[in-house]
């Protein structure tokens, strides 16, 4: 049950750790002159998390690919993670297929699947994660390799050190994060939410997005402060009593985007249906975003109770899959 695996993402940060402690990831070839990570939906928002993270730190670029295209720069010197839940992506796999053929240095992040197939037959780097779930509750496991393998590589140091804290701050906070998510849902699940974040932590925007999406079964878009402040807060004109706005907020924005923050949230207030903000807990940004993750993925399970749905069902995505495996 969906209840359950989101109740448990704690404890799969910490198994997620040993995980890694217990991997034996090969030395790199040659020198890492940037990233490419490429993963979907569940398997990928890891991807889009860390990306932002590292900017501040990691000294070569990072890009994420969530699509069947390799970016024709990648070669000897590019590291690719491969990050598919199943294993059995279509659209990572094909990127990992290219991948080899350019050289690239590999690692994955998988289940099993073909995924963990052309790992063993290519001997390639692949740290392997308990199986069975839906991808999207299984965050925990995807995200954590991800810290561990920029960490292990030099590109970062202390991410796994955050983890470990992350995990320890949600422990900590368990009862108040499912009072404060029921509370919230209660004000958002008839509503179409609108999810605004401060540039940097657009991926915990995309995390909310797709959770509201895939359990609670509903629409809802979002959008970055200041990207945001040159067009879409133009659209803020007509009264919108259906609309509830969700304003993510660090106590370590940058001034003057917390100051864009207040004047927006002035301005929608008085023409969204809800106006509500949510601050986030910790030093670190590492810490702040697993919080919001999970806090995001409770206020999803509480929407879907609201709304009498199944959290867990995700018949269209089957039907879609099913259609494309016809295709030749």
């Amino acid at each position: 049950m969906m209840k359950d695996l989101i109740a448990s993402f704690p404890e799969q940060l910490k198994e997620a750790l040993t995980i890694f402690k217990a991997a034996e990831l090969k030395p790199l070839k040659n020198k890492a002159n940037n990233i490419l990570i490429s993963g979907l939906g569940g398997s990928g928002i890891g991807g889009s998390i860390i990306a932002e993270i590292a900017q501040a730190t990691v000294n070569v670029p990072i890009l994420v690919v969530k699509d069947y295209s390799l970016p024709a720069w990648v070669n000897e010197n590019t590291l690719v993670i491969i990050s598919s839940y199943s294993g059995n992506t279509e659209e990572t796999l094909q990127v990992m297929e290219n991948a080899i053929t350019a050289n690239a240095m590999i690692v994955c992040i998988t289940s099993g699947g073909k995924v963990l197939e052309l790992a063993q037959q290519n001997d390639l780097n692949c740290i392997q994660i308990p199986g069975g779930n839906p991808p999207r509750a299984c965050l925990g496991y995807s995200f954590t390799q991800l810290c561990g393998i920029l960490d292990f590589y030099e590109f970062s140091n202390g991410f796994i050190a955050s983890v470990e804290q992350g995990m320890h701050l949600l422990m900590t906070e368990r009862n108040q994060i499912i009072q404060e998510a029921e509370a919230l849902s209660k004000s958002i699940a008839f509503s179409t939410p609108v999810i605004y974040t401060t540039s940097g932590f657009e991926g915990i925007a995309i995390r909310l997005r797709q959770q509201l999406n895939e359990n609670a079964k509903m629409l809802c878009w979002h959008h970055v402060v200041p990207e945001m402040n040159h067009n879409e807060l133009v659209g803020w004109v007509d009264k919108s009593p259906k609309i509830a706005t969700l304003f993510l907020r660090n106590k370590t924005d940058y001034y003057r985007t917390a100051k864009r923050m207040d004047i927006c949230k002035e301005i929608i207030s008085q023409i969204a249906g809800k106006t509500l903000e949510i601050n986030s807990k910790g030093e670190d940004t590492i810490v702040q975003m697993l919080y919001w993750i999970h806090l995001g993925d409770w206020i999803s399970w509480f929407v879907s109770v609201e709304r009498n749905v199944d959290a867990m069902e995700i018949n269209v995505i089957n039907r879609l899959k099913g259609e494309l495996a016809e295709l030749k």
